[in-house]
């Protein structure tokens, strides 16, 4: 039968928040088409998606890759938004940053071509990141959507190069085509995204947000960092997708997580984990990173619903249950 709310369609199927997300508009009453990669070189399995609850009536499955942005087009038709959530990372060998790039922006671009040409298609919320915003020579305590990563300045001054610069130049590249083309979509900038996972895959914002605890001291500079739950994401995703008046982007982050909350935290409830003590951290070079607000997000009127202990806890419980601790 089908949802009675209507279909839709999630890009990147296999991935952490599109799973959930999945998950979550199935259990709303939803249709939902979504897309893995047909690449044979980074093939994803998807089989755990058709054991969500609904999936067997309303969950329909497709091959697409942003190589090909025709291939999109038998997963968008006849759904009345779309959630663009895929943005694979993986480098072909000998693969440049702007290639990189360009296959991104380009499959982007192609996917709203297809939502254009579709004529259901009410909305289209993509996914961007804090990435988009917080890397820039602005010496402030809190950013808002007005602020945008400076591509230079990520080239010179950043590790997380590649990722920020793709996520920038994809983000602008939607908004820009769809004033272009007077179209509805709005962008939604998560920042870490943490709490349980239905993949079978552990997700690398997991594990850089539990970098304490599997050891990586090399992303111990990660901290203080943005953190929200996958749930609270997924159901912003929803409101935005139904909001009268959306505009333009909105961060979704809602805590600040720092070493010092997560030490104590898995010191107390899970000793069993052993973390670095605070003393030992001492020596570890933080970098110093500016808030961002979620006050937009708010003032329309969505609310978060989980905090850093159901963050993480769940987080962290997910990861024990399928062995990755």
């Amino acid at each position: 039968m089908e949802g009675n709310k209507g279909r839709v369609c999630v890009t990147g199927g296999a991935g952490h928040i599109a799973s959930w997300l999945i998950m979550k508009l199935l259990e709303n009453g939803y249709a939902v088409n979504t897309t893995i990669r047909s690449n044979p070189v980074h093939k994803e399995d998807a089989t755990f998606l058709k054991s969500l609850l609904g999936a067997s009536q309303n969950l329909e499955i497709f091959d697409a890759d942003l190589n090909n942005p025709e291939s999109f087009n038998a997963a968008i038709e006849g759904c009345i938004g779309v959630f663009h959530v895929a943005h694979p990372l993986e480098f072909e060998e000998n693969e440049s940053l702007e290639i990189v790039t360009e296959r991104l922006v380009n499959g982007t671009l192609g996917i709203l071509k297809a939502c254009l040409n579709s004529k259901t298609v009410k909305r289209v919320v993509h996914t961007s990141s804090i990435a988009s915003v917080v890397y820039n020579s602005k010496d402030v305590d809190v950013l808002d959507e007005n602020f945008w990563t400076d591509i230079d300045y990520v080239k010179h001054n950043t590790v997380v190069g590649s990722y920020a610069i793709s996520k920038t130049l994809t983000e602008k590249a939607a908004l820009e085509f769809a004033e272009q083309n007077g179209m509805d979509v709005v962008t939604i900038l998560p920042s870490f995204v943490v709490g349980p996972f239905i993949c079978p895959k552990l997700a690398g914002s997991v594990r850089r947000a539990l970098a304490l605890i599997f050891g990586d001291k090399e992303e111990h500079c990660s901290y203080p960092l943005g953190a929200v739950h996958v749930d609270d994401l997924a159901r912003a995703f929803i409101f935005l997708l139904h909001h009268s008046n959306p505009k333009g982007r909105y961060i979704c982050s809602s805590e600040v997580v720092t070493v010092k909350m997560l030490s104590e935290f898995v010191s107390d409830k899970y000793p069993d984990l052993k973390v670095p003590t605070l003393d030992s951290l001492q020596n570890i070079k933080i970098h110093k990173s500016s808030v961002v607000s979620s006050k937009k997000l708010l003032d329309a009127g969505f609310k978060f619903n989980y905090g850093f202990e159901e963050m993480f806890g769940g987080a962290i419980q997910c990861c024990k249950d399928k062995g990755h601790l």
